[in-house]
């Protein structure tokens, strides 16, 4: 089968596409002929090496596929050959024609969401609903501000606060994003770059400030936002797109009586993974029910991962961006 490699940790031109072996399912496992791939932030991090898990070389990027059961292992009954599916593969092995999961990662999609759709939809939208609704306690009527909003996870949080009744304040680098965030649902967007984002969230909340803080950025918006909360808000911590880790003053968390709240839907799922079947059984039924509208983007050819990963590294990609292996 065909493959993209990572051979040394770097920039991701240095990936390759090659013939490599099939996997063979486990016990446990089933086998997925793999339709689409999304790709993450996560997949550039592993690539360099910066990551906090550093996959061994050689190693196949990707965390989240959608695509068809080719084959199932002994000891797996809850899907069946044919079954159209979509997963979380773990630190990698996505960037594939096929990868063997272990069945209990695997979720059925609708026949009302495709490959491309369900590729994109997992890492971004388990990773927000765990933040809002486990971690966050997001509840109808309160207000959650998004910072990079027009990324992936950034979306995800929009559209799945909009469906938990929340306000959604967006916050964006450029018009565009911001445009995309609106189309989302977002109730009121600020531009970072040209507006004082403590000053806008004071005026968009008449002075009160968000009760939900959504960071995947980090950097030097975060304690901004941070003295933008409300008394007794949370703010989730998802990652540090920025690149840089901040320095928070703790005493903020006595002045506004607030939580920082440390979000890792992949540790969460890997040590309790009873409980993140839920989470996964919940999105589908927002989907069907049509409350969430996850939605990719920017769509690339397999051969062309490393285009993808560094567009997402330049920060070109607004929203999800996924792999096609049938083009």
């Amino acid at each position: 089968m065909k493959a993209i490699r990572c051979h040394a940790y770097g920039l991701p031109d240095t990936l390759q596409l090659e013939e490599v072996s099939a996997p063979v399912p486990r016990p446990g496992q089933a086998l997925i002929a793999v339709k689409a791939a999304g790709v993450n932030f996560v997949d550039a991090l592993c690539m360099q090496g910066t990551y906090q898990i550093k996959p061994a070389l050689p190693f196949i990027p990707g965390m989240e596929v959608a695509g068809v059961v080719a084959a199932v292992a002994d000891g797996v009954t809850s899907v069946a050959i044919g079954d159209r599916v979509a997963c979380l593969a773990g630190i990698g092995g996505g960037f594939a024609e096929q990868v063997a999961v272990a069945a209990d990662r695997l979720v059925r999609i609708p026949d009302a969401m495709d490959f491309p759709t369900g590729a994109g939809f997992m890492l971004t939208y388990c990773t927000s609903l765990y933040a809002l609704e486990n971690r966050g306690q997001l509840q109808p009527g309160e207000t959650l501000l998004v910072l990079g909003a027009a990324g992936g996870v950034g979306l995800a949080a929009v559209d799945l606060g909009k469906a938990m009744g929340a306000r959604v304040i967006a916050a964006a680098s450029s018009t565009a994003k911001l445009e995309q965030c609106r189309a989302m649902g977002a109730d009121a967007v600020i531009n970072y770059d040209t507006e004082d984002l403590k000053e806008r969230v004071r005026e968009l909340t008449n002075g009160v400030g968000a009760d939900v803080i959504y960071d995947p950025v980090g950097g030097k918006y975060a304690e901004t936002a941070l003295r933008s909360s409300a008394w007794k808000g949370r703010y989730l911590v998802i990652g540090f797109a920025n690149g840089a880790i901040p320095r928070i003053a703790l005493n903020l968390t006595l002045l506004k009586g607030c939580e920082i709240v440390g979000v890792d839907w992949g540790q969460f799922s890997a040590r309790f993974p009873g409980q993140a079947a839920p989470v996964l059984a919940r999105l589908m039924q927002l989907f069907s029910a049509g409350k969430i509208k996850p939605c990719v983007t920017q769509t690339y050819p397999f051969a062309r991962a490393a285009a993808a990963l560094n567009d997402l590294l330049a920060r070109k990609v607004i929203g999800k961006a996924v792999l096609l292996l049938d083009e």
